[in-house]
């Protein structure tokens, strides 16, 4: 009745004997836990060339096209999460559990990893849960500032936790955990860029201010409502725009409105460090890597929190800043009154940006991914 799907012939099994450590980075679903993830498998191949990588996530996420893009090797797992909107579609989730089971023993077995590391989304669990019956060291990354329910259950038996906020330990055991802050790739740590070449990449001027907007890899509703509904007002301000709509809503809103001088609109930000670059000011959902990285670049920003995220740990992650008067806020609910006026006042009160700059730089960490990646490898040697 019930038969795994999975195919093993993708992996190169040819492994050289002088490779001496071979490593399972778990995870995916959207850029928040991808981007980490790149950033700890590079910083882990700087620290030793020798060491072997394998992925595993999703089929059908993001990350089975952006981690073979990064030049490693990935394996997609027959697996779905809970779908709370409809519960109709759970009906096959138990058999995609069990094929995911599967397929994790047949991987592991075969690639004989000496350590899995779990970065989020559901496809990590049967990994690393598999790992730690086999007694293989198990590492987790906790990006948010409310740990998720997996990352929870696994802790318990994990070899250490690594997190980014203070207060973790109601969730995991304080001996096991260590901060680290969160990765952010090198090209937005290490900006090359140049604001003018940044500002010719997206055909913008040098003589405006520039608002960049960012919903997430998926992209926010009520973000880009707010901002279309507020485009006169832009206008009228001499305020130009980046707007990244994401992928879900990106054909209603690029094909209208990609046409005005001064708005650059695309559904996904290739070279998101010359957005960065670009911008004066920020608006953004409130994920944690979103925040890790606009804490690095330093720049104002106002948050729009994703209500429904669990536990609403997306507010939590902008009241850390905001409580240190190191960001702005802006509620879900307020977003399509308040938040096109709100991001006109703080372009025109430079005193206001000033501030928050001055305070969000002292949250920035630009070395997590190499600290992850020796607190690792200590515990390999």
């Amino acid at each position: 009745m019930f038969k795994s799907s999975f195919q093993y012939h993708s992996i190169n099994t040819n492994i050289s004997k002088d490779s001496s450590l071979k490593i399972i980075i778990a995870g995916g679903g959207t850029g928040g836990h991808i981007f980490p993830a790149l950033s700890i498998a590079n910083a882990l191949k700087e620290n030793n060339p020798s060491i072997e990588i394998l992925f595993i996530g999703a089929r059908g996420k993001m990350e089975m096209e952006k981690i073979p893009e990064a030049g490693y090797q990935i394996i997609g797992l027959n697996i779905a999460g809970f779908n709370r909107s409809s519960l109709i579609k759970n009906i096959d989730l138990p058999f995609k559990i069990i094929d995911s089971f599967l397929q994790v023993r047949k991987i592991v077995n075969q690639f004989k990893p000496n350590a899995a590391i779990g970065v989020g989304g559901y496809s990590s669990f049967p990994v690393l849960k598999y790992c730690q019956s086999k007694g293989i060291k198990t590492f987790i990354h906790e990006s948010n500032s409310f740990a998720g329910k997996s990352n929870i259950l696994l802790g318990k038996n994990a070899t250490q936790i690594f997190v980014a906020s203070d207060g973790m330990e109601k969730f995991f055991p304080k001996n096991k955990i260590l901060f680290t802050g969160n990765p952010v790739r090198k090209s937005i740590t290490h900006i090359q860029s140049s604001k003018t070449e940044a500002l010719q990449y997206f055909s913008l001027e040098e003589n405006k201010k520039t608002v960049l907007i960012v919903g997430g890899s998926l992209g926010s509703k009520t973000i880009n409502q707010s901002i279309l509904n507020g485009l006169e007002k832009f206008k009228a301000n001499h305020i130009q725009l980046i707007w990244q709509t994401g992928k879900l809503t990106a054909d209603e809103f690029v094909k209208e409105h990609n046409i005005n001088d001064g708005f650059w609109v695309s559904a996904f930000i290739k070279e998101m460090e010359k957005a960065y670059t670009a911008a004066d000011i920020i608006i953004s959902r409130s994920g944690a890597m979103s925040v890790a990285e606009i804490c690095v670049v330093n720049k104002p920003v106002i948050f729009v929190p994703f209500p429904y995220a669990a536990e609403d740990h997306q507010t939590v992650n902008a009241k850390q800043l905001v409580n240190k008067n190191a960001a702005l806020m802006v509620t879900d609910g307020d977003a399509k009154n308040t938040l096109v006026n709100k991001t006109i006042e703080l372009v025109n009160d430079e005193e206001q940006q000033q501030i928050l700059i001055k305070n969000i730089a002292s949250f920035g960490i630009t070395n997590a991914d190499e600290q992850i990646a020796n607190a690792i490898l200590e515990k390999l040697i």
